[in-house]
């Protein structure tokens, strides 16, 4: 099975790249390598997935090409040419707040872009689709914990918007073609390898630079805190089993919550990394940031009953996996 993975230098990309191939498929990975983050952590992941080669059975095979979702023939030249059987589309313009500062970068990305990969998918019989959507497409909503059956028509940030958008697009595409499709909801995904702007990283190297860190809301904030592997596991589960209809519809679109079903308070998400750095942090209470919401929490159950699978990796255990990881990462880099 050859599989296109998008986004590959990414978090997320870069983990789902190694499972797939230690089981043996052939992988394409693309990035445009953007400076939204420092590039040298996605170069630093790239070169990790290949010194994992020695591990994969010798059906695997890996080729990397640094290619933008919004260059539309360099796209299409790609579909053209590799004849995918399945694609993971992970590629993004992340993250919520940096909406607010660049909307441009998400209408490119994660709407033209993800239209350049729906062209592909239609035109080239791929025959399944699956891709990255977000928790935050539920934005206000109170009701918890949230189900993939909500309502999801109040955004709170143009990020959100463009994954709510994206959900849609592929509904349209699955109506229209008959593209199996899903969308997968990640609920703040941490662990080894993670990205610099999300809290883990930010609250752990203040801590160990002896800086204080940002506590939005003052705190009263609750986040279904996913680990790595749960979200790997269950983005190759889903891979693996295509799309179909739901009970009364004829389109094959599936979506999904991913996310640990157990929400943590922020204060207590802290605790557990000072516990993993032996420190204690000092504290700067801030009130609520434009385009964040107080609260996640995953309802995992059509997840469960889709692929027998549910995420439950402990938050002290992912916690430790990361801190370790940091240190020995910044101390390779000195």
């Amino acid at each position: 099975m050859k599989v296109l993975v998008t986004g590959a230098a990414g978090f997320i990309g870069m983990y789902t790249a190694l499972r797939l191939l230690a089981r043996g498929n052939e992988v394409v990975g693309i990035d445009n390598l953007n400076n939204y983050y420092d590039p040298a952590l996605k170069q630093a992941r790239l070169a990790h997935i290949k010194t994992q080669a020695r591990l994969w059975p010798a059906t695997a095979t890996w080729r990397f090409d640094k290619l933008d979702l919004a260059d539309r023939d360099g796209m299409a030249t790609l579909f053209a040419t590799e004849k995918f059987d399945r694609v993971v589309h992970l590629g993004a313009q992340a993250g919520v707040r940096y909406s607010l500062q660049n909307p441009h970068a998400y209408a490119e990305s994660n709407l033209t872009g993800f239209l350049n990969v729906l062209e592909g998918c239609r035109h080239h019989t791929v025959q399944h689709l699956v891709y990255a959507s977000s928790s935050s497409v539920y934005g206000g909503n109170t009701k918890m914990p949230f189900a993939e059956t909500d309502p999801v028509d109040h955004p709170v940030s143009l990020y959100a918007a463009t994954k709510k958008a994206n959900e849609l697009m592929a509904h349209t595409y699955s109506h229209l073609y008959g593209l199996p499709t899903t969308g997968l909801r990640f609920f703040t995904v941490y662990g080894p390898w993670g990205r610099p702007d999300m809290a883990a990283w930010l609250f752990t190297k203040a801590i160990t630079e002896g800086r204080p860190i940002d506590v939005f809301n003052h705190g009263d904030m609750k986040r279904d805190f996913t680990y790595i592997d749960d979200i790997v596991e269950g983005v190759v589960r889903v891979t693996d089993r295509i799309a179909t209809p739901l009970e009364g519809s004829k389109v094959p679109w599936r979506v999904f919550n991913i996310g640990n079903h157990d929400p943590v308070q922020l204060l207590d998400f802290i605790a557990c990394i000072e516990a993993s750095l032996g420190r204690t942090a000092a504290k700067r209470l801030l009130p609520m940031q434009d385009g964040d919401v107080p609260a996640t929490y995953a309802d995992t159950g059509a997840l469960q009953e889709w692929v027998g699978f549910a995420p439950a990796t402990p938050l002290a255990a992912g916690i430790t996996r990361f801190v370790e990881w940091y240190r020995d990462y910044h101390t390779a880099s000195a």
